[in-house]
This record gives structure tokens, sequence and C-alpha cells, in this order.
């Protein structure tokens, strides 16, 4: 049954991702059939950054090498380009729809004026490549934000929470990024750390040839550190992750809560993906709760917070 869901969901995703590229490249036409993109090939390198990702995946499971790194990244930065260039063209094509029965914008009149179309796929694409700079760069530079939480239960002192979401550790981010993250995260001097999931991407073999592990190991955290799964834990060996942080000090909370200095409980849940990828319900909030001494704080980690 597990395997039958995987095919099937593998089936759908390519499937989707297949129209969406096709819808994409049958929008760009007009851009790759200029005399220059021609003699570079445009549609073969088109297609070659489409198929990077499945790619550079595939090689990943048969052998680790600069090759299979390569076709990750290029294909990681296309699945970007590919949502906003897929958006943006469809957004276009709608208001050329409604233009075309209640015409409002003359510029959109591809009919009458040709050269207005491949201005516009232009246009597109310089917009989607500023959006994805712009994104690199906030990526880059995460900004830390700071919130005061009041309540009236029982909390004999002040605690200082840590959080932080999907990191995505894998091909795509080197040990620098986690360096940098960790001396931010001990910037903040917390009581306790927690990680809400998508700690890793799907495959976390150049996380283990590069050690980033112990990074994890030089967080300062008192009060422990705790995670849980997200939806990309399960995209691969979700078990040897899990083992992975726990070898460096990272509790993963599944479906568990434990009561930290005797202050406050912490509730994990485990991702709604653990639904799919383990033929298991993931236990309700209100089985997780039902023991628990209400009087005090609770703190719940819920990666992707539905029922």
């Amino acid at each position: 049954m597990k395997t039958t869901s995987i095919i099937i969901f593998l089936t759908i995703v390519l499937t989707i991702y297949t129209l969406v590229n096709w819808y994409v490249f049958s929008r760009t036409t007009p851009l790759l059939s200029t005399s220059y993109f021609k003699i570079i090939g445009s549609n073969i390198i088109f297609w070659i950054l489409v198929l990077s990702y499945p790619m550079g995946r595939i090689l990943e499971r048969v052998i680790k090498s600069d090759l299979s790194i390569f076709f990750v990244k290029i294909g990681s930065y296309w699945l970007g380009a590919m949502l906003y260039l897929f958006l943006i063209l469809l957004f276009i094509d709608i208001i050329r729809a409604f233009n075309h029965y209640i015409p409002f914008i003359s510029f959109l009149d591809f009919k009458s004026n040709p050269a207005h179309r491949l201005t516009i796929i232009k246009i597109v694409y310089s917009l989607t490549v500023f959006i994805l700079v712009v994104a690199i760069i906030n990526a880059r530079l995460p900004r830390i934000n700071h919130f005061t939480i009041s309540t009236e239960k029982l909390l004999k002192e002040q605690v200082r929470v840590v959080a932080v979401s999907d990191i995505h550790l894998g091909t795509l981010i080197s040990s620098n990024r986690l360096s940098e993250l960790v001396d931010k995260i001990n910037s903040q001097k917390p009581d306790i750390v927690l990680f809400a999931g998508d700690v890793f991407d799907e495959d976390i073999t150049s996380v283990i040839n590069n050690g980033l592990g112990k990074y994890f190991e030089q967080i300062k955290s008192p009060m422990g550190i705790y995670a849980i799964t997200g939806n990309h834990e399960y995209f691969g060996d979700v078990e040897q992750k899990i083992k992975y942080l726990t070898d460096h000090g990272v509790k993963v909370l599944r479906d568990s809560t434990v009561l930290i200095d005797s202050l406050f409980y912490l509730i994990g849940r485990d991702d709604r993906q653990s639904n799919y990828s383990r033929g298991k319900q993931r236990k309700s909030i209100t089985e997780l709760v039902s023991s628990l001494d209400k009087r005090k704080p609770l703190i719940l980690l819920d990666h992707q917070p539905f029922k």
C-alpha cells in the first residue's frame, strides 16, 4: 500500500511538473525562436534546466558527485523560476482573455501587434530574475523577529525561546550558512531552542559528508534543543534524519510531550506527511494534551498545523 501511494504521488507530481513546464515553454517560444537564441541551442538549454532537478536527485541516489550537486543546484533555482514564470504568464493569459471580449489594453492584442508578445515575455523573464535575486538575498540574510508573550498560567520565571524553521540542510545549504545560523541563535542567549520542522531537505548525504551535525552541538541552550519533523523529513529516510539529530544533541518529539524544568510543557506533533508516508494517522492535539497539567503553559510545535 505504501509503495502504491508513493508511485501515485510521484506520478501526480511529475505530471503536474511536466505540464507546468510545457505551458511555460509554449509561452516562451517566441523568445526562443529568434536567431540569436537558436545559435546557442536555447530549446535544449530550456529542457536541460527543466530536467536538472530530477536528474540531480536520481544521480544522488546512484553516486554523489560534483555533477549531481550541479544539477540539483541549477534545478533548484529553476524550480523557483518556474513557479513565478507560471504564475505571471497565467495571470497575463487571464487578462488577455478578458481583454479579448472587453478590450481595455491594446498592448495585449498580440494578433495585431506580434512584437508586443516578445516584449511581454522579456519583461516576464526579467521580473522573474529580479524576484529570484531578491529571494536569494533574503534567504542569505535572515531577519530575527522578537515577540513578547504574556501568560496568566503558572510560570515562575521568564523563558527565552528561540524558534527556527525550514533550514533545509542539504546540497544547497552549506556549512557556512549553518555556522552563521548557530551564531545568530547563540547571540539571542536562549533558554531553549526549538526547530519547527524541515531541518533537512530531501537527501542528507551532503550533510553527513560535510559533518554539519557538529554545529548543532555548538548551540548553547540550558533547557535543551528540541525538534519536530516537517514534510521534507519524510522525503527520504526519516529515521536516518531523526537519528542524525539525536546523535548531535537534538531531541526529536514525534507525537510526544515533555515537561521542561517543571515550568512548561513542550508538545511536538509528527508532521502530517507521516499520515501518507507511514500509513498511520498522527495523534490529535486532544490526545497529546489529555494527561497534561493545564495549569502550566503549553507550547505546541506543528510544522503543518492541520488536524
